[in-house]
């Protein structure tokens, strides 16, 4: 959670400026404050939680956390192809147990992708620090905080990153940095999402904010217990009926218990009311445009209707997820890797490619992937040992042999009896 917390500032408001002394100043709601329109606790809640409130949003968070976790359950592997065109996974190359196996000494390949993953969402720029060994090659790989990078293009051309940590201001070449771009940026950056779409969070977090106050200080009562005109209560009265309500019939556990009313008293029951309403359904739509902002369609995050959630609707939605959310995303960090991590010389003569497994995302249900095997087998795609090895079963002996059907024959050889009518020796005898 702190890393998520870390990556989460939005310095860039409009509404308050940078750090000044330790302190940071505000542009607006001076007057406010004067005549307490808005209060020091309201502000802080409302400006100085920056980022970490925009991420709370349940969309936001939902949307990030589907993306950043599925991109770093794939696993991204080292593929190396030979001189007759035939690609095997380089498992002795280093390359591939930093990327496959072990970034770094303190995080497992899925907490670095999803940290570096939910980083380009949030922050348009996701770095990692190169470690190399004497010999040069990649030792392991340290994420850094997006949002403390900052990056130059120095005299020579060359990118320049430089941050401060510890209080020390550090410096890097940009062969020692990973970096991997957001959307619509160039050499230097990415584009964040939150900084590009801001007013689209901000309405949402406003919508969020007014519900929450709603809720906390305003009067909301399940029903009204009333009196005819010509019966007056006294003090003593309104407190002991009151007394009476909240012990025997307040609370989920009393819910349903029959209420005995006399000397005229009703009980009127209330339902949510129009401006209520109309809450709920701003809320609803702000967590729609958030969805649409990503690229996640709502009904993976919970904001479709009960009849969208499930059937074959959510299947299509998951598969325009995985091709068009997902795809360019792997893509963006498969290209990053290759351009800054694999020299150009070794690509060219050993033929290395980085790329996501995306077979386990694809995976289907035990009858479509045994109806899948079959066809595979049958027209000589795949051994039986291969489908064998995807189910994560032992391979048996003579299963590494290619088979096809023999039904698929030419017709006139099937209706002369298995001979063709153009066999030489059929016709000289």
């Amino acid at each position: 959670m702190k890393w998520l917390q870390r990556l989460l500032r939005l310095d860039g408001a409009k509404d308050i400026e940078p750090w000044r002394g330790g302190r940071q100043v505000s542009t607006e709601n001076g007057d406010n404050f004067v005549t307490n329109q808005v209060t020091v606790a309201d502000y802080r809640d409302l400006r100085l939680a920056g980022g970490a409130g925009v991420v709370g949003l349940s969309a936001t968070w939902a949307c990030v956390q589907l993306i950043a976790g599925t991109i770093a359950s794939l696993p991204l592997m080292v593929y190396r192809t030979d001189s007759s065109g035939i690609r095997r996974v380089a498992k002795d190359h280093p390359l591939y147990f930093v990327l496959h196996d072990s970034p770094n000494y303190d995080q497992t390949p899925v907490d670095f992708w999803e940290v570096m993953a939910a980083s380009i969402e949030l922050q348009g720029n996701a770095y990692a620090l190169m470690e190399r060994r004497t010999n040069g090659e990649l030792n392991a790989l340290h994420p850094l905080r997006a949002d403390l990078v900052k990056v130059r293009r120095a005299d020579s051309g060359d990118l320049e990153y430089s941050w401060t940590e510890n209080g020390r201001r550090i410096v890097k070449r940009g062969e020692e940095i990973l970096h991997i771009r957001g959307p619509m940026g160039d050499a230097v950056s990415g584009a964040s999402t939150l900084s590009i779409c801001r007013s689209v969070f901000d309405d949402a977090l406003a919508a969020e904010t007014a519900a929450g106050s709603m809720f906390e200080n305003g009067v909301n009562p399940s029903g009204i217990l009333s009196t005819p005109p010509e019966i007056k209560l006294n003090k003593a009265q309104r407190e002991e009926l009151e007394a009476l309500l909240v012990q025997k019939y307040m609370g989920s556990i009393r819910q349903g218990r029959p209420m005995l009313l006399d000397n005229g008293l009703t009980w009127n029951q209330l339902s949510i009311n129009p401006v209520d309403a109309q809450m709920l359904e701003s809320r609803k739509y702000g967590g729609e445009q958030i969805c649409r902002l990503f690229g996640v369609p709502p009904q993976m995050v919970g904001f479709g209707d009960k009849a969208s959630n499930w059937g074959t609707g959510k299947e299509v939605d998951v598969l325009g997820f995985q091709k068009f959310t997902l795809r360019k995303r792997m893509k963006r960090i498969e290209q990053a890797c290759m351009k800054q991590l694999v020299p150009l010389a070794e690509r060219r003569t050993q033929g290395l490619t980085i790329e996501f497994n995306f077979e386990g995302l694809l995976q289907n249900d035990t009858a479509s992937r045994y109806d899948a095997y079959d066809k595979g087998i049958r027209m000589g795609l795949v051994t039986r040992n291969e489908c064998r090895a995807r189910e994560n079963l032992p391979p048996i002996e003579g299963g590494d042999v290619i088979t096809v059907q023999m039904q698929d024959i030419p017709l006139a050889q099937a209706v002369n009896g298995g001979q063709d009518d153009q066999d030489p020796n059929r016709a000289s005898a």
